[in-house]
């Protein structure tokens, strides 16, 4: 188990995010999930108390889709505007970014697993969106369970 950041005495709600879910709250939470080739993109605004996540599985897909927060391309803007929607603020917004790992055994190397696509596509969104990166977990031949508080954006996380 490694933990981002210090913690600190807050009581929070707890949450479990399923794959293709988000949540995004003013109310300090807990948001835990568990990963393999699925990113988790955390975000939060420290200054006002406000984050979120999403877990998605796959990096693009169509804008007809009804599970959109299963797609990366869109799972991520509408994390970062749900957190402006609840009061956040871009320019505050920090972001911490998990999961991308190579879950099939013996799969063969490179870019196109499913994992580093995902990975890279968050990457390249956040910095698109002016949002920097300030903790990363990503790629490996392991799943993870992490567990991110919303209001300060502290992580656990837990090899798997």
């Amino acid at each position: 188990m490694r933990r981002e950041s210090g913690s600190s005495a807050v009581t929070r709600a707890a949450v479990y995010l399923h794959p293709g879910q988000m949540i995004a709250t003013r109310s300090p939470t807990a948001i835990k999930t568990i990963l393999g080739s699925c990113v988790a993109v955390c975000l939060w605004d420290e200054q006002r108390g406000i984050g979120g996540m999403n877990h998605f599985l796959l990096p693009f897909g169509s804008a007809k889709s009804e599970a959109l927060g299963r797609f990366g391309n869109a799972a991520i803007p509408r994390l970062i505007e749900a957190l402006h929607e609840h009061g956040a603020e871009r320019s505050a917004m920090r972001a911490k970014v998990f999961g991308g790992g190579a879950m099939i055994t013996g799969a063969t190397p490179g870019p196109t697993r499913i994992g580093q696509q995902n990975s890279r596509l968050a990457l390249e969104l956040l910095e698109l969106a002016g949002i920097p990166i300030v903790s990363s977990d990503l790629g490996g031949e392991r799943g993870r369970k992490i567990v991110f508080h919303t209001d300060s954006g502290d992580v656990t996380l837990w090899d798997l």
